[in-house]
This record gives structure tokens, C-alpha cells and sequence, in this order.
């Protein structure tokens, strides 16, 4: 069953959405599916990325990838933290 990679996100995020293509490429080759979660209305994540998001991590919120990122930088983060 695949892990989990969890973009933090909400509604009407431009940012969210230019992140999303540079994300896709690293899905499979990691073993991944995208998840995302809508930080309005959670007080804890919209204090811890709401001036942040684009966000992404795999379910721990004190070690993440922020934006800006892309397909490299996203893979590296990954390596360091999968295999």
C-alpha cells in the first residue's frame, strides 16, 4: 500500500496548484500518493502553514518541504527520508 505525501493546502491556493506538477513525478518512483490537507479550519495547521503553504511532508508537521520547490529538490528531500 503506498505512503502517503501530504500537501498542505487550501482552498484557492494558486501556489498549491503550481507545486502540484512538480510533485506528480515523484509519486511513483517513491512508492507515493498525493493526499491533501485542507488547513482551514484546524487551528494548529493554519498557525503552522498558513503563511506557508504550498507545504508538503509525510505526516510528521516539524519536517516538511516548503515551497518553493521543485521536481529535484522535492526528490531530494524524499531520498533523505525513504530509502
Amino acid at each position: 500500500m503506498p505512503r502517503d505525501l501530504l500537501l498542505y493546502t487550501t482552498l484557492g491556493c494558486t501556489l498549491c496548484e503550481k507545486a502540484k506538477p512538480e510533485i506528480w513525478p515523484v509519486l511513483e518512483e517513491f512508492g507515493l500518493r498525493l493526499r491533501e490537507v485542507d488547513i482551514a479550519g484546524d487551528p494548529a495547521l493554519e498557525r503552522e502553514f498558513g503563511m506557508r503553504i504550498p507545504v508538503v511532508g509525510l505526516g510528521d508537521p516539524g519536517d516538511v518541504c516548503g515551497w518553493p520547490f521543485d521536481t529535484g529538490v522535492l526528490r531530494g528531500w524524499l531520498e533523505a527520508r525513504c530509502r
